[in-house]
């Protein structure tokens, strides 16, 4: 038994947000990408390991629509944290955001008009934690969801700290000082891709690059790119989800192309021109929605 749940206390609060709020769409989006053992997506509900200030813990989040909130149940070893755990999940979840100001501006294309109207209250997913979702976003580099999650498993498995806090929740994320030196090649990762993750890793441990307290998104996707295997769309990706950058815009993704039957990324950032600054919001509709 990891010793901060011997001392845990435990909470069940409400975060409310300005309604609608697309519950089932953002854990369709979820679910799939849920890395085993830190992430536990069900009917309804999302669950999570989480790590602050030398605590571990968890919280889980479902939809109380009676009350326009989420429900968050909550279990962890410091309550001085609480505050700063809400605003993660806050941030985690889009509560934040006006949807009627977002579709307002994003309805004027005709080719949203139909996504907006099928399902209003859309958000973008962010993240526990920015390193985490970079980790992530670089084990998806040219693989499926799937199979990136498949690798985020193992990872997990092989290099995080074994935890036992919920059914399904085993381990916490491996930490940067962990990957900075991790071989990473029990997991099946390509040696390139593995040398990006320490690279990665080993710029957040010598400060190069800190995922918190963002003043200056350019100069951050900057450094970011410096970092060889990081691209355009990796860092516009990472700053969607794990900035939560409203106007980020992954351009050279294939399935927003796609949906609006496109040829060159090029295409593509001269067409978002008009979702600013709401490309973020406009590329999770052209992702989720048929």
């Amino acid at each position: 038994m990891n010793p901060d749940c011997q001392t845990a206390i435990q909470r069940h609060l409400r975060l409310p947000f300005r309604p609608p709020y697309a519950w089932d769409t953002m854990l369709a989006f979820l679910s799939p990408r849920a890395t085993p053992g830190i992430e536990v997506v069900t009917l309804g509900s999302y669950c999570r390991s989480i790590s602050l200030n030398g605590s571990t813990g968890y919280f889980e989040v479902s939809l109380d629509e009676p009350n326009n909130a989420l429900a968050v149940r909550l279990q962890f070893g410091d309550p001085r944290s609480l505050s700063s755990i809400l605003e993660r999940i806050r941030a985690m979840f889009d509560l934040d955001s006006d949807w009627a100001v977002i579709a307002q501006s994003l309805g004027k294309d005709p080719a949203l008009q139909p996504p907006l109207n099928a399902v209003p209250g859309l958000r973008v997913p962010g993240s526990w934690n920015g390193f985490e979702l970079a980790i992530r976003a670089i084990l998806g580099q040219q693989v499926s969801v799937k199979a990136a999650t498949t690798l985020a498993g193992r990872m997990v498995k092989t290099y995080g700290e074994p935890v036992n806090l919920a059914p399904g929740l085993t381990h916490l994320f491996p930490s940067a000082g962990v990957l900075a030196d991790a071989t990473l090649s029990s997991i099946g990762l390509p040696k390139a891709r593995a040398e990006t993750i320490r690279a990665l890793a080993r710029a957040v441990c010598n400060g190069q690059i800190r995922f918190d307290g963002i003043t200056e998104t350019d100069a951050f996707l900057a450094r970011l790119t410096e970092i060889p295997g990081i691209g355009k769309w990796t860092a516009q990706y990472i700053a969607m989800r794990a900035l939560g950058e409203r106007d980020a815009f992954p351009s050279g993704d294939l399935g927003l192309l796609r949906a609006l039957r496109l040829q060159s990324s090029r295409e593509l950032e001269s067409r978002a021109e008009a979702w600013r600054p709401w490309r973020a919001y406009a590329a999770m509709y052209l992702w989720n929605v048929p």
